[in-house]
Parts: C-alpha cells; structure tokens; sequence
C-alpha cells in the first residue's frame, strides 16, 4: 500500500526557529533533526500498532496468589477489578532489601502523578515479594496516594518470569494481562534484558517510559553515563 504521508523532510522545513538569530548551520541541523523527530514519532506509532496487533497471548495456567492493600489473599483475575486489561509493574523491593530500588523508586513516583487517570482505563497494580503493609509504608513516606500494591504470595510468579536470581536479588518487571472471558492472557511484556543493550548503554526499553530519562534526553549533556537518581539527595 503506498505511503500517503507528507514525507518528513517536508513537514519539517515548515517549521519556524522559537528565536530570531539562529545561525544558518543551527537552522539547517535543527530542521534535518525535526525530519528525524517525526520519523521517529510514526515509527513510535507503528511499534503501537503492531503490539496492539499481537494474536491472543498464552492463557495463564497458574494459580498465583497475591495479598491486596487489605492483606487478603486474591487471585490474578481478581487483580483486575472492573476493567478488561490490566497493567503490573514488578519493583525490585524484596525481603532482603533495606530500601527499594532507587530507579524503581524514580518510576513509581513519576506513574504515581498519572495514576489516577491511567485506572480510568486499565487496573495497575505494583507488585513486589515484600509483605504489602512494608510497600504501602514505603509508599505512605513518598506521598504515593494513587498507586495500589500487591504482595507476591510465594515466589513462583517472580521465579517463572525470570526475575528472581538465585542470591535473591531481583530485576523489575512491566507486564500487561488482558482477561478473555473466564481467562486470563499475557498481552504484553518488556522483554529487552540486559544482553540486548547496545554498547556503551545501559539496558533501556524503547521508548523509554520513564520520564526522568525522557526530559534528560532533551538537555545538552543527555543523560549522562554514570550518573542515577537515589532515593534522597
């Protein structure tokens, strides 16, 4: 099917300088730099595409058992309340860490602000090994009033996702689940490991969801190499 679309090159050298006096070198690199922008814009929304496009995920089989913020034991399904889809970010706070993880920490903290109006359409729900009153008094320090947590009953659901090494040391986990009638299925999960990471970067998703980086990416020095958020400064 031919491609109807503006060509990028096009769009962008219709674009206008915010300021007056830019350098004919600083209007020619910031225009060929807006054609790459939208490029990379469609190329965004076609990798949406495609994922929303995936044929029915594996039914989950598995009994796994979780504790909800009133400490009830409930099951995956029921993790989904009223909603059709639902959205789980594993952080790496197990029994054996002091404090979580300061990255995890940085995300949570960033979804906290959206998360409000993210279960207008889907069910979230953070998930960790540690027992969930310990995670909603982590999150009662940070001021965290939308985001709902989830205690992983036993290490099964942490173990089969391959997220939990053998020290007990733990990766996080972005996985999406969407109910099919009386079942649930995988939709989606982030499957960009450490072994994928191009050289000289740390290991990130595409696109990056996490809007620390984002708004870094958009400074002259980027986000740097060594440097990582901490959970107090």
């Amino acid at each position: 099917m031919q491609d109807s679309r503006i060509p990028a090159a096009v769009l962008a050298a219709q674009g206008k300088a915010s300021f007056p006096g830019a350098s004919a070198a600083y209007a020619a690199a910031r225009q060929a730099l807006l054609a790459e922008a939208i490029e990379f814009r469609r190329h965004m929304t076609r990798l949406g595409e495609q994922r929303r496009a995936l044929p029915p995920g594996p039914v989950i089989l598995k009994d796994y058992r979780f504790k909800d913020e009133q400490a009830f034991e409930v099951g995956m399904a029921d993790l989904f309340g009223d909603k059709d889809t639902l959205v789980t970010y594993f952080w790496m706070y197990g029994p054996q860490r002091e404090r979580p993880c300061p990255m995890c920490t940085n995300w949570l903290g960033a979804v906290n602000g959206n998360a409000a109006d993210i279960k207008q359409r889907v069910a979230l729900k953070i998930l960790g090994r540690s027992p969930v009153e310990r995670q909603c008094a982590f999150a009662q320090e940070r001021g965290w009033r939308d985001l709902n947590f989830v205690q992983t009953v036993g290490d099964d659901y942490a173990k089969d996702l391959g997220v939990l090494l053998a020290d007990g040391s733990e990766y996080p986990a972005l996985v999406v689940f969407k109910r099919d009638g009386e079942k649930v299925r995988l939709f989606w999960a982030s499957e960009m490991t450490r072994e994928m990471a191009d050289p000289g970067q740390d290991p990130r998703d595409a696109p990056d969801i996490a809007s620390l980086w984002s708004v870094l990416d958009l400074t002259p020095d980027g986000r740097g190499t060594d440097w990582y958020p901490k959970l107090q400064y």
